[in-house]
Order: C-alpha cells, then structure tokens, then sequence
C-alpha cells in the first residue's frame, strides 16, 4: 500500500474518531474528562495531517518524496492517542493513579457536580466491559500497527 494511502487511511480513521467522541459527547451527553481531551489532540493532527498531506501527495502537489515522512507522522499520532487511551483505561480500571486534577474525590459518578469536574476514574460509557478510552486504545493502537506494516512492507 502506497504511503499516500496509508496517510489518509488513518487520517480518516482518526476523523471517524473524533466525529464518534463529538457524537457522544453533544448528543449522548456525555460530556469529555480532561484525559479523554488529550487523547482528541493527536487524532486532531492525524487528521489534518494524514488526510491533507494525503491529499496533496495523490494531487501531485507534494513532492513524493515526503510521503513515508507523512503517513509515518499520522501512524506515530495514532499510536499516541492510543498510548493515552491506555493509559486512561488503566486510571478507569484502577490499575494506577491518574492526574489528581480530575481523579478520586467523595463522588463516584462520571460527573462531580460539586467541582463541576468530569471524572476521569470513572468510566461515564461501557459497552462488552469496554470503556471509550478503552475502545480508542484498541483501535488507535491497532490502526497504527496496521500501517506501520503496510508501510514497511511497502519499503520492502
């Protein structure tokens, strides 16, 4: 698979994403803790990035030249949301301590009103056992093991 192709793959997988978290968060309700915010950063330039360098790669507009440059920018962006994602799923499992900014306290739901503060132990979402943190770490992850395959074999 060409390194263009790789960019806007993932570039649209992490568009999917945050169009998903926007989804839950203005229409579900269900609004985002400071750990779910750092995990949208680097899908956000994954996006742009991914999707707007593959772009001007297949128009011929860049040089062909920055395309491994490109897609391996967007894998390493996804893998960093996804190392995040890890991250704040073990903070939700209680696995290990998250940031004490939004973590612990008297309330135990998704949202202490007493702070106005979004919790990020507590999983506000699950589905099969899986929080969204939780999902975004298998995807993010994945997606970018899947494209640095492709992208090495394309080496190869």
């Amino acid at each position: 698979m060409s390194a263009d192709r790789i960019a806007l793959g993932l570039g649209g997988l992490s568009l999917a994403l945050m169009l998903g978290a926007l989804g839950f968060q203005y229409l579900g309700g269900y609004p985002p803790c400071e750990m779910c915010m750092w995990q949208r950063y680097p899908h956000i330039a994954a996006a742009v990035i991914g999707i707007l360098g593959g772009l001007l790669l297949a128009a011929g507009l860049l040089d062909r030249r920055h395309a491994p440059v490109i897609a391996t920018l967007t894998i390493l962006l996804v893998a960093a949301s996804g190392v995040i994602a890890v991250y704040h799923a073990g903070v939700e499992w209680k696995w290990w301590k998250g940031p004490s900014t939004c973590t612990g306290g008297p309330f135990h739901g998704p949202l202490d009103l007493s702070q106005h503060v979004v919790l990020c132990d507590v999983a506000a979402w699950r589905f099969l056992g899986l929080s969204l943190a939780g999902y975004n770490a298998i995807v993010s992850l994945g997606a970018a093991a899947l494209g640095a395959f492709a992208l090495t074999r394309r080496r190869a």
